[in-house]
């Protein structure tokens, strides 16, 4: 049901936002001409949350189109593309979200002429009249409420066989059971993560020559989303194994890629990343855990912690400065760090390393420790690469394909925030009817659904570019950045609809909105991809 004419105009409007965020960036260049980019900091963020916004407006066409194209595209896509649209162009010319309570408007940038004039383009305002209306957002929950929810298909058999066999195993295997271990602070059973192991999960994009499944970032994104609908710590599980496949596979020697590849592939060994340590943050160039050779070994010394999984794992991909005269990044190497798999009375047996966890909200199923290095040894072959100083770079290197699959489990978790909260709302009666037929109930369940929506066609368009071969950390960034606020303010918006229950750990989506929140934070806090996107497209990024 979306025609010929509404895709025109829809790319007309995604055109006039375009040149729109255009005139932003030459505004911010402007205002930071000569000085840093942190001085104007508010700005440059305020730049990437429009170009991060508009990104979103584009991915979501794309999908429309191709739904189009496809025959599939009926009246709630048609409903969703005037909602998204209209919604994102009228707070590009009123006041876009940053934060939970900042806005950047056209005023802050110094676009206010170029707002006016984004506004009166025909495609624009024909949006800002008809998208984002109470009637359509209505018409919008009605149908979702009948059982007919927005097209998720890419017409692709593999794609599309890929989601529904992730989408059993989910249903089947990690929903009747993820809230209790939530509850119980449980580790996510061995026999899980062997089934996870079976359906490939652990290799996935580790090449078939060394035992993985040989296939992209889309299809990464596609199984952590739908592992992430479940609990966000079965998606997660298999972001170590991401990172250190990558590590290995674009980084490592010969010997090093045959030793563990094919063992990360199959799940019988289970990586943790070590690299964040207490007071650092993201200044990764301020790293101070050291790693000396020590006759035929590597001696590791120092501090490290919210280090995810850090009990249950075998190997470390861990970060440290083996060369202590040198500041900065520039001394820093990646180890591949072995250690014996912990168990529950004993959870960190090897010698010259300890480790306290660190209790956390939600994000369960991994646990999170921090850790205590005191003359722990790495075999002499664990320099990744064989070459020191260059640790910094090989993370890099990681970091697009790492916050493309963070955005995918912010879509997993958005999407189970508007099931929960759409299934509540249909089954929840007051004053003798459902409350999904409540507008301010409504428009929640609505938006939720366009959001995410968004959220998931940007993260897809960021897999997309990464699967090309360019580079794309601005992409990777906007990506993070939309579906992280997607995941926070759907959960927030369905425990607002549960009332009073939602507060209740009983009822699941108290996890999810515990789960949520550390999605703006990890992986790179959303100022962080605000500052990525900024100073990327301030370089000529593309």
């Amino acid at each position: 049901m979306i025609d010929a004419g509404l895709i025109a105009r829809a790319a007309g409007a995604v055109r006039a936002a375009e040149a729109y965020a255009a005139e932003a960036l030459s505004s911010l260049r402007a205002r930071v001409a000569g000085a840093s980019l942190d001085v104007e900091q508010r700005a440059a963020h305020g730049y990437a949350w429009i170009d991060t916004a508009v990104g979103g407006m584009a991915a979501t066409l794309g999908w429309a189109d191709a739904a189009s194209a496809r025959g599939e595209a009926g009246e709630g896509e048609r409903l969703a593309l005037l909602i998204g649209l209209g919604e994102t162009l009228a707070q590009l010319a009123g006041g876009l979200p940053i934060g939970p309570n900042e806005l950047v408007r056209p005023a802050d940038l110094g676009t206010a002429d170029a707002a006016a004039k984004l506004v009166a383009d025909p495609a624009v305002s024909w949006f800002l009249a008809h998208g984002n209306t109470a009637a359509n957002r209505a018409a919008l929950t009605a149908l979702l409420a009948g059982g007919q929810p927005l097209s998720d298909r890419f017409g692709d058999e593999l794609l599309d066989t890929i989601r529904d066999q992730y989408r059993r195993f989910t249903d089947d295997r990690i929903l009747p059971f993820a809230h209790q271990w939530h509850l119980d602070n449980a580790l996510i059973p061995d026999a899980t993560i062997a089934e996870m192991a079976a359906l490939g999960t652990f290799g996935v994009c580790i090449p078939e020559a060394f035992g993985g499944l040989g296939l992209n970032k889309l299809v990464m994104c596609i199984v952590t989303e739908e592992l992430s609908r479940g609990w966000i710590g079965a998606g997660s599980l298999g972001t170590r194994s991401e990172i250190a496949g990558e590590l290995i596979l674009h980084g490592g020697t010969d010997g090093q890629k045959a030793q563990w590849l094919p063992r990360i592939a199959s799940g019988e060994i289970l990586p943790t990343a070590v690299f964040t340590e207490p007071d650092v943050g993201s200044d990764l160039g301020s790293l101070g855990t050291r790693a000396v050779r020590d006759g035929d070994s590597w001696r590791i010394d120092g501090a490290k912690t919210w280090i995810t999984h850090a009990a249950r794992s075998d190997l470390m991909t861990l970060l440290a400065r083996t060369k202590p005269d040198v500041k900065g990044h520039a001394g820093l190497s990646m180890l591949l760090v072995p250690k014996p798999r912990g168990t529950e009375t004993d959870p960190f047996p090897a010698d010259g390393m300890n480790g306290s966890e660190i209790e956390v909200l939600g994000y369960r199923g991994m646990r999170e420790y921090a850790l205590q290095f005191d003359g722990m040894a790495a075999p002499a072959d664990a320099l990744l690469g064989g070459e020191e100083g260059q640790g910094f770079k090989q993370l890099m290197r990681t970091f697009e394909g790492a916050r493309i699959q963070t955005a995918a489990r912010a879509v997993g978790v958005a999407r189970r925030a508007l099931e929960l909260g759409l299934s509540y709302a249909t089954d929840r009666k007051q004053f003798g009817r459902a409350i999904v037929n409540f507008p301010r109930v409504s428009d929640k369940i609505a938006l939720m659904a366009v959001d995410m929506l968004m959220a998931r066609e940007l993260t897809y368009a960021a897999a997309r570019a990464k699967d090309s071969g360019k580079r794309c950390d601005i992409e990777a960034g906007m990506a993070k950045l939309l579906a992280a606020r997607a995941a926070w303010t759907n959960a927030d918006a369905a425990l607002q609809i549960h009332g009073g229950n939602g507060y209740a750990l009983e009822y699941e989506i108290s996890r999810i909105l515990c789960d949520a929140r550390i999605l703006n934070i990890f992986e790179g806090a959303a100022e962080i991809q605000a500052q990525v996107i900024a100073r990327g497209r301030m370089a000529g990024g593309n």
